[in-house]
């Protein structure tokens, strides 16, 4: 079976992001299956697709974007 096709994305975080990250990935990690940043990443994107299609957290949301250290650097 062939290997599906992704697209490749890359963005800039802060050190605080990276630690969160790894940190996420650990805590979901079980002896069994150890998953990855990307992976956290990709189930971040789905979980906040679904929760604004469901009309959720829109709000905490764009507060969170308006936040410096969330937001992209416009400079």
């Amino acid at each position: 079976m062939p290997k599906k096709e992704r697209k490749r994305l890359q963005v800039v975080i802060s050190e605080e992001q990276d630690a969160l990250l790894t940190r996420t990935a650990y805590e979901l990690s079980s002896p069994e299956r150890l998953i990855s940043k990307s992976e956290v990443v990709r189930l971040a994107i789905e979980k906040i697709a679904r929760e604004l299609g469901d009309g959720e957290h829109l709000d905490e949301y764009r507060l969170l974007l308006d936040h410096d250290e969330v937001a992209d650097d416009q400079a």
